[in-house]
This record gives structure tokens, sequence and C-alpha cells, in this order.
């Protein structure tokens, strides 16, 4: 139990290269976070984290030049490792120029790009917990992966201060799924056992064979882990049905093949187009909360 453990606290303003559009970026996090892991409290993104010395929980808010980052550590050798996982997890070293004007070339994406410069593309700070999520996520609403995985924490997570660390091994059997994605679960367990690296450090080569090679793992699952993983930022969803959706009422191809052809020449910042994509619908993902 680590509930009584001792936190260390450090304060840090995690800088970038303006212009940053928060909205996508927290708003993913935000909408999609698991309760007892992450929350969303008086505007700041609240989370635990997994490190190499201990374990810790992280606060960010964001400001227009820069994320106020405040971290409790059990072990204050982990300070650099978290800073970088925040850094990773907001996506906050990319070039927004290199990426907007490569975005910007084509046409029917300029507009979007004008309108919304410096998306960045929500990532991670724990590949494996993201895979897990991804499967328990699969076929089902935002809302009822959220609920899968705070059953699955509330079971099996770690205390960390007054959040959990989110369990990476559990009876598959406890999940209340179906068969098949039992299986799924299964065998991504198995793979992560075995030596799956899914850190943003991986070959992205190596984990999208060994993703894709699993039963129940097709490309939108695949690309999914690519991209908020292992940080690929080439990393493209068209068979998404939000993708798709906006595709078409932009006057962009919509079947998905025709879509990767057109996607050629966003590359190799696909992963960023499809935050662009998807901000053209009204869901919760894309707005930070009032």
């Amino acid at each position: 139990m680590l509930v009584d453990m001792q936190l260390d606290t450090f304060s840090e303003h995690l800088h970038f290269q303006a212009p940053l559009c928060p909205d996508n970026l927290f708003g993913h996090l935000i909408a999609t976070a698991v309760p007892g892991v992450e929350e969303w409290r008086d505007g700041v993104y609240r989370r635990t984290l997994r490190l190499p010395c201990g374990f810790g929980i992280v606060a960010l808010r964001p400001f227009p030049k820069h994320v106020a980052c405040t971290l409790e550590l059990s072990d204050s050798r982990d300070l650099a490792s978290a800073l970088d996982l925040c850094r990773f997890l907001l996506d906050l070293d990319a070039d927004p120029f290199v990426v907007d004007a490569a975005l910007s070339a084509d046409p029917l994406l300029a507009p979007l790009v004008s309108a919304a410069p410096g998306r960045r593309v929500p990532r991670t700070v724990d590949g494996a917990e993201f895979a897990i999520r991804a499967v328990l996520g699969q076929q089902v609403s935002t809302k009822a992966a959220r609920t899968h995985a705070a059953r699955l924490v509330a079971a099996h997570g770690t205390p960390v201060g007054d959040l959990f660390l989110f369990p990476l091994s559990f009876d598959v059997g406890e999940l209340a799924m179906p068969e098949s994605r039992r299986r799924t679960m299964a065998a991504l367990l198995g793979a992560l056992e075995s030596g799956l690296d899914l850190s943003a450090g991986a070959d992205r080569t190596v984990a999208r064979e060994w993703l894709s090679s699993l039963p129940g793992f097709g490309p939108w699952t695949v690309e999914s882990i690519l991209m908020r993983s292992l940080g690929d930022p080439d990393a493209f969803l068209p068979t998404d049905l939000g993708i798709r959706l906006a595709a078409e009422a932009l006057g962009l191809p919509s079947t998905p093949a025709a879509l990767v052809r057109r996607s050629e020449a966003w590359r190799p910042w696909r992963a960023y187009a499809v935050q662009h994509l998807w901000a053209t619908g009204d869901h919760e993902v894309n707005r930070i909360p009032a």
C-alpha cells in the first residue's frame, strides 16, 4: 500500500514553442480520464505516474506561454523522468511552424490549421496502460470505456496519495465484456509480459508489427496506440467514423483507401491532421470544460 507514503513536491514551468492550442489537448485527456487515476478539478488536470524509481502524481494547468507543472514524487531521483513524461504527454516538443506549414499546403486543411494553429497530439504517460484502455474501449462509447477502466482500477489499482496507479496485470475473466474481447486483452497482456515495448522511445516498426499480429487488433487500435503511446507523428486512422465524417464534410475522400492516398501529402504529420479533422465535430474531446 502506497497511500500513506511521503511525497516530495516540485513545481516547474513547462515551456513550449508557441502557438499551442490547448482545447483538444486537455479536452481529450479530460473527456477520457479514468476515475481514480485522472481528474480535472479547478482548471487542473491531475493523474498518477509510474516512474523508474517510484511513483508520483502530476498536476498540469495550461497558460498562454507555459504549462504549470506540480509533481509529487515518492523518489526525487524521478524528477527528470517525470518532467520528460509530462512533456511527452502534452507533445510540448513539437515544432508547430513545421507541422502547420506542411498541413496548410493542402487547401482543404488550411482553414482548419488557420483557425487553430499549434494543435498538439494528446499522448499518454504510460504506453502499456493506454494499450489496455484501448482494448477496453473497443466498440463501446467513451463513457462505457471509462466505466470499464474505473472498475478495473477500483479492483486492482495501487493507491498513490488520493489517486491510484492503473493496473497492468489482472485476470481477464473478471472483465464484463464479450469473450472475444477477453481473448484480445489476454493476448495484449501476454505480449507485454513477453517484452512488447510501448514506451515513447520504443521501435515503432517492431511495435506496429507485434500489435498487428495480436487477435482483435485492427488498424484503428494499432494506429491509436502508435499515436498516443509511442508518439508516432504519422499515425493515421482512416477507418475512424469521426475522421470519415469530417473528411466528407470538407470534400476530402471519405473511404479509407482513398483517404489514405490523399493523406500521403500530409506525411509525416498525419497524426496532427487527425486532430484537426476530429476537431470539426461537436465532441467533448475538443474542448476544455468551463
